[in-house]
């Protein structure tokens, strides 16, 4: 009988062979366990310590008397089934090749269909070139940088695991990134990221998949227009030019495909105006902040680069201010996708080992923000985005100033090291917001200063602006799957407002391909 042991604490100087020996001496068992859950537990600076859930297996008699300890259960976790076999030959286009496109492709693949993909940017080495001449030249490329090509926006990312949805899917998703190069650690971490070195990886890996099975991807090319014939699809046209009969297509566009969301609105599929948030990123040493949450730990040097999460809500206004998109040992990033217009985001590589950390510190928009049109939202990006471009001076430079400097009103003459490329430029950030989103801002800041002391530091710098944690639109979808008024139509992921980060956008691909595995075998 498996069962499962929880709270097995172990020194951030352990080795984890030492859960053997607490099994044995705590509860007299001595078998083999695997690992189901760890995560670092630091609410005690001086007490820091790692916390372990295990599974073990036992006869069921001795089973019985395990049961009566109160850190012991019954182990019921089922994996999520592989997906069906489609029973007639099924042939699927897909738009993108992020979390949600490339998981929904690979579902579908590994169900016997077949897969088209179309990807308005470029190969992962290609765009990687492209994403080095943005930093070192401030020369974008519209359809090749980090929000755009393949593995979507999450492949120059912090690559974080992390979610609040419980779908059962999350482990076929994690045990198909493991077979495609991640370490098997992110099985059981409690806080599991990849890096965006390991994510390019495992990008290549799953189109070699993709290309091995007979399906195909076409880079450089996106779609431009739907063919509706009778409140179904019929087909596409490309980028290219290219006129495509279909009568299934995944929309997993990504959350920035501005462009499509006007085609989608010009030809009458339902949209709805979504909530989002925006703000700014902010940029501490990682020193200071591991300074802040692990104390004078005497474990320090063998405890990972730390992380925040925090969040205030504000009775007087209903508006909630919080950090997100946390990269500890990361940088600030460009994530621009049209000329003239910035907007900043955050990474990490795998070891997370550069000199500072950064997070985004974002209020919440409502759809009464701002104009009644459908694509309200993102002309409100637009108009902050540009006030951001026009402040940094051009060529992509981003207008920064330091944390107190911010709270204080005042202007900045220097500033202290930056990670963002190609460069920060003085500026004052409070002129790119409206006034109330400013004064959000300030107050969430102060009230983060508070519960992390240091926070609000002179070393603290603020990099503006972040305006895509999420989509203003949603693209209206019904139970099946397929757009409301469109048959064959299928909006998935971030770019149809139904999830939020690589996991939640993987997994609504995964249910996509379900959806249409089981139409195509009625």
């Amino acid at each position: 009988m498996k069962l499962l042991v929880d709270n097995v604490v172990l020194d951030p100087g352990d080795t984890i062979e030492r859960i053997r020996d607490i099994l044995i001496k705590r509860f007299g068992v001595d078998c083999p366990y695997s690992i189901e859950r760890k995560s670092l537990d630091a609410r005690k600076k001086k007490e820091i310590v790692y916390r372990y859930r295990v599974v073990i297996e036992v006869p069921d008699d001795r089973a019985a008397a395990l049961l009566a300890h109160k850190d012991i259960s019954l182990y019921t976790r089922k994996e999520f089934p592989a997906p069906a076999r489609v029973r007639h030959p099924v042939t699927v286009h897909i738009a993108g090749t992020g979390p949600a496109g490339l998981f929904c492709g690979l579902r579908l693949i590994r169900a016997g269909a077949r897969v088209e993909i179309f990807e308005r940017g470029k190969p992962i080495e290609e765009r990687m070139k492209d994403i080095e001449v943005l930093e070192l030249q401030g020369i974008l490329d519209e359809r090749s940088n980090v929000l755009y090509g393949e593995g979507g926006a999450g492949t120059y990312s912090d690559g974080k695991l992390t979610t609040r949805i419980r779908k059962p899917e999350i482990d076929w998703l994690f045990g198909t990134l493991v077979d495609c190069g991640a370490p098997s650690t992110i099985l059981y971490e409690a806080k599991p990221h990849l890096g965006t070195d390991r994510l390019r990886g495992i990008v290549k890996r799953i189109r070699e998949e993709i290309l091995s099975s007979g399906s195909q991807i076409n880079f450089n090319e996106s779609i431009d227009d739907l063919i509706i014939s009778d409140g179904s699809l019929a087909g596409f046209v490309t980028s290219k030019g290219r006129e495509i009969v279909s009568s299934r297509l995944v929309l997993a566009i990504g959350h920035s495909a501005r462009d499509t969301y006007a085609m989608l609105e010009r030809q009458g599929v339902r949209l709805e105006k979504k909530g989002f948030a925006m703000g700014i990123r902010i940029e501490h040493p990682a020193e200071l902040i591991d300074d802040i949450q692990y104390g004078k730990s005497r474990y320090r040097d063998r405890l990972p680069v730390a992380d925040y999460m925090l969040t205030y809500a504000n009775r007087a206004t209903g508006r909630g201010v919080y950090s997100f998109c946390m990269c500890p040992g990361g940088r600030v990033i460009n994530s621009s996708s049209e000329q003239g217009r910035l907007c900043t985001n955050g990474m990490s590589f795998s070891k997370r080992d550069h000199p500072f950390s950064n997070a985004a510190i974002v209020v919440t928009v409502t759809p009464e923000d701002f104009s009644d049109m459908v694509l309200g939202g993102i002309l409100f990006q637009r108009d902050i985005e540009q006030a951001a471009y026009d402040a940094g001076g051009g060529m992509f430079t981003a207008p920064a100033q330091r944390v107190t400097s911010f709270l204080q009103g005042k202007a900045d003459t220097e500033l202290p090291p930056a990670s963002y490329r190609p460069g920060v430029f003085p500026a004052g950030l409070d002129r790119l917001f409206p006034a109330w989103l400013v004064d959000e801002l300030k107050e969430g800041i102060r009230q983060f200063d508070r519960k992390m002391k240091g926070f609000a530091s002179e070393q603290a710098l603020l990099i503006g602006v972040e305006t895509r944690t999420s989509s203003p639109v949603r693209i209206t979808r019904g139970p099946d799957g397929q757009s409301v008024g469109v048959r064959g139509l299928y909006p998935v992921g971030e770019g149809a407002g139904y999830a939020g980060g690589i996991v939640s956008s993987a997994v609504d691909g995964i249910r996509c391909a379900d959806c249409i595995i089981e139409e195509s075998n009625d």
